[in-house]
This record gives C-alpha cells, structure tokens and sequence, in this order.
C-alpha cells in the first residue's frame, strides 16, 4: 500500500468518515499476504519508498499474474524480467501499463508528479539501453527525476566530455558499460559527482559474458565509484534514486547527523 494512500486512510479516520474496524481491515495485509506460492509484500512503498519489483523469470504466467492482480490497483509494480507471453499477459490485462519490451520490463503505476533529486543515466554504447532503461524506470517510479544519454562510450571521448555539464549538475550518475567496461572510470575521472557502475554482457568473446567490465569496474583507480552485479540495472537504478532521497531529505530537514 502506498505510503499516500494510508496517510488518506488515517485522514480520513481522524475525521471521522472512516471507521477504526474498517481501516483495520484495509491494513490487516501488512505487512504480507501469503498467496502459497508466494508472500505479496504490501507496505514496500511505506518501509522503503520504492514500488514492489516482481521477478518474472522462471515464474510461471499465471503466477506473475495472481501476484499482480493482488498488488494492483493499491501498489505501483515493476515487472522485471517479463518477456514473450508474461509480457503480453501484462500488456493485455493492464492497458496502462508502460511497456519496455527490450528490457523485459514493464511498469504498471504512475511515476510521482513530485521528483527529489537528478540521476543521470548514461551509456557506453547503444546495446545498453536495454539494461540503462530499467534504471531510468526505476529511478522515476521512486521519484527522481532522470536525465538519459546514450552512447557516449570511451571510442569517442568527445562524446562524453560534450554531456560533461550534465553528469555535474546530477546528484549521483549511473554509468551502464559494456566491452572493456571502461566508462564508468572515465566519468569518475571528469567530475566529482558519485557513479554506479553496472556491467553488461555486452561484448565479444573475452567480454565472458560481463565478466570483463566488471573486473575493470571493480579495479577502477578513480575513486567515488561502486559497482553493482552484471546487468543489474534494477539495483543500480534503486540505489541511484534511494540514496539521492536519502541526502536530500536530510538536507532539508538540516540534519547535521555524523
């Protein structure tokens, strides 16, 4: 449930228009709901202020589906890794739900009108996106404004020093990577703002799948960089945008916490 939705509900208790037996019962699913196959996290929005991210893969269709049809309409949901007839599943059920077929994601919700903060998303090259894209989404669904450039790799170092400005105005960037891996240290190298980096598996035979950029993300000599699992754009997106909301509130409320 969203954490809007039950500041709503306690309102309307508070004034009366709701009972206290009624709002127990629209409360009584936290902090789970146990469906068998699996255990629906109902209060993510509340404890982590982030929309449940579903796992599709090696989930079967109607699996996802019971789970999503418990969240939706009271939960924003990510669906990541959905591909063929899960995917098509969750286009035909729920017509506005934003579909990313090339990153096997789709997201079935509203992004907040009120955004915290910029994340800059970036690529090495155009067979990024697809794992760029989940961080984009995923750090919009939480609330951060994002900011995209794609295929700004190290062939071409012209490319990145031309969005230079931008990956300074940013709180924090996230760099997606394939090949050698070497952009993220790059970036780290040009402005002060902190990087996540995530490796792909995009890349030729000694890529080993995203092992390459990942050894070169991890042996980074730039500092303020932290590297997240190969392909894990989800996390980088998540930890992008929770650690901007994080410093930013604190700022705001002139927390001097050390």
């Amino acid at each position: 449930m969203k954490t809007k939705k039950i500041r709503a509900l306690l309102s309307k208790v508070k004034e009366g228009n709701t009972s206290i037996e009624e709002a127990l019962k629209q409360l009584e699913e936290l902090p789970f709901k146990n469906i068998g196959h699996t255990k629906i996290d109902s209060h993510r929005d509340l404890r982590r202020g982030a929309p449940e991210a579903v796992y599709c893969e090696d989930k079967t269709k109607s699996q996802v589906m019971e789970i999503l049809d418990e969240m939706i309409p009271k939960d924003d949901v990510l669906a990541t890794r959905a591909e063929g007839e899960v995917l098509n599943a969750i286009e035909n059920k729920y017509p506005k739900a934003q579909i990313y077929e090339e990153s096997s994601l789709a997201f079935i919700g509203e992004f907040p009108e009120k955004t915290v903060g910029q994340v800059a998303v970036i690529t090495a090259g155009t067979s990024d996106i697809p794992v760029a894209r989940i961080s984009e989404v995923t750090a919009r669904s939480m609330g951060t404004e994002v900011d995209t450039a794609f295929d700004v790799g190290v062939s071409g170092l012209h490319r990145v020093i031309s969005i230079r400005d931008r990956l300074t105005e940013a709180d924090i960037a996230v760099v997606v990577a394939g090949m050698e891996g070497a952009l993220p240290s790059v970036v780290a190298g040009l402005v002060n703002t902190p990087v996540v980096a995530v490796p792909t598996d995009v890349g030729y035979g000694t890529n080993l799948d995203g092992i390459a950029p990942l050894l070169t993300m991890l042996n980074s000599c730039a500092p303020g960089i932290t590297v997240v699992n190969i392909g894990d754009g989800y996390g980088a997106g998540y930890f992008a945008a929770a650690t901007v909301k994080k410093i930013r509130s604190r700022a705001e409320t002139g927390c001097n916490c050390q």
